[in-house]
């Protein structure tokens, strides 16, 4: 297992991490996601996967929630 953390602006709420949650849950291999909510900063996002993801696979998972993936 292989676990990787992504810093996500934008987040602001349960609707957010909800959001988040299923767009990561819907790549292939990802096995968990965890969210430390950070209303007004950067959130952390946690993905557990089989193998590591895809940089761009995950970019678009998270535009495609309406976020921001920071550096």
């Amino acid at each position: 297992m292989v676990e990787t953390a992504y810093r996500i602006k934008g987040m602001t709420c349960e609707h957010c991490v909800k959001a988040v949650k299923e767009e990561f849950g819907a790549l292939d291999g990802v096995r968990g996601v965890e969210v430390d909510l950070a209303p007004d900063a950067v959130s952390t996002v946690t993905v557990t996967s089989a193998v590591p993801l895809d940089p761009a696979a995950v970019a678009a998972a998270v535009d495609e929630a309406g976020y921001e993936l920071v550096d």
